[in-house]
């Protein structure tokens, strides 16, 4: 080959590369491990731990008439971190009570002991697997957590998040853990029309409650099980006073405003913690 036909050779394939490299993703950035929050981002097929800039900090004494369920998983969080033997938490209940805030008040409370987080979304949970390869090495404890958890059937997270938590021949470590929060007990839907067909037709399934029992495998993996309930009248105006207690309100402020705490409440059908705090932001920006 002469010298004109290898040159013009190279030159198509500097522009076949050039062409293939615009279609290609870009390679992920670094990691910034200084970072105490995390979340898992995707690009085609490749992913990658994002630091959080601005994490919404929240403090474990924000958090009010909890104390059951903030005693547990500050217990199981230290334990974990002291390297003893921790479990996989889901916490389920009532929206607005404090479940995912609970997890952030851990950062908070943690995040100078080694504690770490990453958030990683429902759709993304069937990277656990690459996530927890990337911080096998790392010396912090880190915490994946999920909000908001369910499944429809066939969701490809369901069958790696329940592997993860007890079931693969791989362990995750002992500097990892699982937090998730679900409005669900069991994360999968049950159909009435299960019920039903639990019958002896002849395209009946012959073992139904085995089909149940895959179900509610996936809830049973996970180690500690806290319940969040609705707040009482009582309840719900002791957080209102605290956030405006917070928030700067003196206090003749504060008993002023009792009644539009319980409107407000009323308007949007729900007394919880996250209500309380909305209402107790808007009623400052008004009176102070």
């Amino acid at each position: 080959m002469n010298p004109q036909d290898l040159s013009t050779l190279i030159g198509r394939a500097e522009r076949v590369l050039a062409q293939l490299e615009a279609w290609l993703p870009p390679a992920p950035p670094p990691i910034d491990w200084d970072a105490i929050a995390f979340r898992w981002r995707k690009n085609g097929s490749r992913g990658w731990l994002e630091g959080v800039r601005h994490i919404a900090a929240i403090r474990s004494q924000d958090l009010q008439h909890i104390d059951r369920q903030k005693s547990i998983i500050e217990r199981n969080t230290r334990h974990f971190l002291e390297g003893k033997p921790a479990n996989n938490v889901l916490m389920t209940g009532a929206r607005g009570t404090g479940k995912s805030s609970l997890v952030k008040a851990m950062l908070s409370q943690f995040a100078d002991k080694g504690l770490r987080l990453i958030e990683v979304d429902k759709s993304d949970l069937g990277d656990l697997g690459e996530i927890i390869e990337l911080i096998s090495t790392r010396p912090e404890h880190f915490i994946i957590f999920s909000d908001d958890l369910s499944f429809e059937e066939g969701e490809a997270g369901y069958k790696a998040l329940k592997s993860v938590l007890d079931g693969s021949v791989a362990s995750p470590g002992d500097n990892v853990l699982i937090y998730a929060t679900s409005n669900r007990r069991h994360l999968m839907p049950e159909y009435m029309k299960e019920n039903l067909g639990t019958s002896t037709a002849a395209d009946g399934e012959i073992h139904p409650g085995e089909a149940v029992e895959e179900k509610v495998s996936l809830s049973e993996r996970f180690g500690l099980w806290l319940s969040f309930y609705p707040f009482k009248q009582d309840d719900y105006l002791d957080i209102v006073y605290y956030w405006l207690g917070e928030l700067g309100c003196p206090a003749d402020q504060i008993q002023a405003a009792r009644t539009e705490a319980l409107q407000w409440t009323l308007e949007r059908g729900s007394r919880s913690g996250r209500v309380a705090r909305q209402f107790a932001r808007d009623w400052t920006a008004r009176h102070v």
